[in-house]
C-alpha cells in the first residue's frame, strides 16, 4: 500500500476520525448521530442513492460534503467509512474501502456468506485497517454481565442456550425480498444477531453439528428455494456439549410487536436477556437460581449506537487491525449451515 495513503489515513492523537458515512438511511443516520454525539468522529463527507436520505444526514452533519457514490466518497480525505449499505454490497464496498486505506464500519451481515466474510476480514488483515460490525445487541448492557458470569464460570457447564427473534413488521425494502440482494431472509436480517450473541458469550466454541426448518408464508423450504425464509427454527450443537435453539421470524402473529431473547441454562445457574412488553429497544436482564430470579440490567438504556462508537474510539485512538474480527466469520458459518440443512 501506498505509504503516504497509509499515514493520511491515521487519526492524530485524540482529534475525531474523519468519516464517511456510506447509506444514510434511517440506520445509518442513527449511527451517525451516535458517532457525532460522542466525539469520537466527524463527518466529512455523506453518499446516499436517495436524494431525501442524503437532506435528512444533512440535518445532522450539515457541514458534510455530498458524495455521488462510493467512488467519490473514497477520494476525500478520510480516516474511515461507515457503510450502511442494502447487504449485497457490504462485502464489497467494504474491501473497496479498506484497499483503500480506510478503517470500515459495516452494517450486518457483513457477507452474504462466510466466504465473503472472510474475504472482508482477510482484506482488513492484508491492509491492517481496523474492521468493525454492527452486532449491536453484544453491547447491551445485560449482555455483558451475562458474558462476565459465563466467562467467570458462575453458571457452572453452560449447556443450554435459547435464542429468539420475532419480529412482527419484517422489512420495508424491497431488496430484503430478493435472495440475490439479501443473502436470505429472517435468518440472515435477525438469526445473525442470535448467533453472533450466543458465540460471543461462549467464547466461540466450534460447531459439531447443526439441523433446521425453513418457512415462508407457511410452508416449509429448502435452503436453496427462491423464496426467503420469514420463519425459521435450527438447532446448534456444540463442540463443549452446548445446545443452542434459534428460532426466528418476521410477521409472525405472536401478539406483540417483538419477542427478543438470549438464554442460557447451567449446572449453577441460568440467566437470561429479554425484551419488555414487545419493544424493540428496552431489555431486562436477570441470572436464575431455581425458582428465584436476580437482576441484571433494566432500562432505559442507550445501546443502540455504541457498537459504532466503540469502532469511532478505538480508531480516533489509532487502532488498526484487530484479530477478534474474525469472529464475525464464525457467525457467518453457522448462517450458512442453518440453510444448507434444512
Amino acid at each position: 500500500m501506498n505509504e503516504v495513503l497509509r499515514s493520511r489515513t491515521m487519526p492524530a492523537g485524540s482529534r475525531p476520525a474523519r468519516l464517511g458515512f456510506l447509506g444514510v438511511g434511517w440506520i445509518g443516520r442513527h449511527r451517525m448521530e451516535a458517532i457525532l454525539s460522542s466525539g469520537a468522529g466527524e463527518a466529512v463527507a455523506i453518499a446516499d442513492a436517495s436524494p431525501e436520505m442524503v437532506e435528512e444526514a444533512r440535518l445532522i452533519a450539515p457541514a458534510a460534503k455530498v458524495a455521488d457514490g462510493v467512488d467519490e466518497l473514497l477520494r476525500h480525505e478520510l480516516d474511515g467509512i461507515v457503510i450502511a449499505t442494502p447487504s449485497a454490497q457490504h462485502a464489497a464496498q467494504s474491501i473497496q474501502a479498506l484497499e483503500a486505506g480506510y478503517a470500515v464500519f459495516c452494517q450486518k451481515p457483513l457477507g452474504r456468506n462466510a466466504r465473503e466474510v472472510e474475504a472482508v476480514v482477510d482484506a482488513a488483515r492484508k491492509t491492517d485497517r481496523l474492521l468493525g460490525v454492527d452486532l449491536s445487541y453484544r453491547h447491551t448492557q445485560g449482555m455483558e454481565r451475562i458474558r462476565t458470569l459465563l466467562q467467570n464460570g458462575e453458571l457452572g457447564s453452560v449447556y443450554a442456550v435459547d435464542l429468539v427473534f420475532h419480529n412482527a413488521y419484517g422489512p420495508d425494502k424491497a431488496w430484503f425480498y430478493d435472495k440475490q440482494l439479501s443473502g436470505g431472509g429472517c435468518v440472515m436480517d435477525l438469526g445473525i444477531h442470535l448467533a453472533d450473541l450466543a458465540l460471543w458469550a461462549l467464547n466461540f466454541p466450534q460447531v459439531e453439528k447443526v439441523s433446521s426448518q425453513l418457512f415462508h408464508q407457511g410452508r416449509r423450504i429448502s435452503g436453496q428455494a427462491a423464496e426467503v425464509e420469514d420463519f425459521a427454527t435450527a438447532t446448534v450443537e456444540l463442540s463443549t456439549g452446548t445446545v443452542l435453539r434459534l428460532t426466528c421470524s418476521w410477521r409472525l402473529q405472536a401478539g406483540t410487536d417483538a419477542i427478543i431473547g438470549a438464554s442460557f441454562y447451567g449446572t449453577g445457574g441460568g440467566a437470561e436477556m429479554r425484551n419488555l412488553s414487545g419493544s424493540f429497544y428496552d431489555f431486562v436482564a436477570e441470572r436464575f437460581h431455581g425458582t428465584s430470579r436476580a437482576p441484571l440490567s433494566e432500562p432505559p438504556e442507550a445501546w443502540g449506537g455504541r457498537a459504532a462508537v466503540d469502532w469511532a474510539r478505538r480508531l480516533q485512538s489509532g487502532s488498526r487491525f484487530d484479530p477478534a474480527c474474525r469472529e464475525y466469520t464464525a457467525a457467518a458459518a453457522v448462517i450458512d449451515q442453518i440453510y444448507s440443512a434444512a
